[in-house]
């Protein structure tokens, strides 16, 4: 059981991290968007 929450905390961190890093570069992409639509 020890392993499983070695590898649960070793893996799941970056995980977390990538996925929020993902999403504020979701949340860029759609303002840059907009703009560029609002330029046509």
């Amino acid at each position: 059981m020890e392993q499983w929450m070695n590898m649960i905390s070793d893996i799941g961190f970056p995980i977390l991290v990538s996925f929020y890093l993902l999403h504020r570069v979701e949340v860029k992409l759609d303002a840059i968007h907009d703009v560029l639509v609002s330029l046509k």
